[in-house]
């Protein structure tokens, strides 16, 4: 498995930008092939975390070429910093 973690900082209204999310992008993400499983995690102060995890590095790749061209379309106005975007292979699980 592969995960990623995009970490958007000066978030101008986190509950409007979780409901978008909700409604318009996870259904577009659970289309990449070897979606596992998606979060999007309200850390506070203007910070939001999206991680995702999928079964390989190329779904997950595919999920962060999706998130950017939604952001630019929909979320641009509350998620005014480009993310930091982590990834990597799933090493433990339960």
């Amino acid at each position: 498995m592969y995960a990623v973690v995009r970490r958007y900082e000066g978030v101008t209204d986190p509950a409007e930008a979780g409901r978008r999310v909700k409604e318009e992008f996870v259904p577009l993400l659970r289309q990449v092939p070897g979606f596992v499983a998606y979060y999007w995690v309200d850390a506070s102060d203007g910070v939001m975390l999206s991680p995702g995890v999928f079964e390989d590095r190329a779904g997950a790749e595919e999920s962060t070429r999706r998130a950017g061209d939604f952001v630019r379309e929909h979320l641009a106005e509350l998620l005014p910093q480009p993310p930091m975007v982590t990834a990597g292979e799933v090493v433990a699980h339960s």
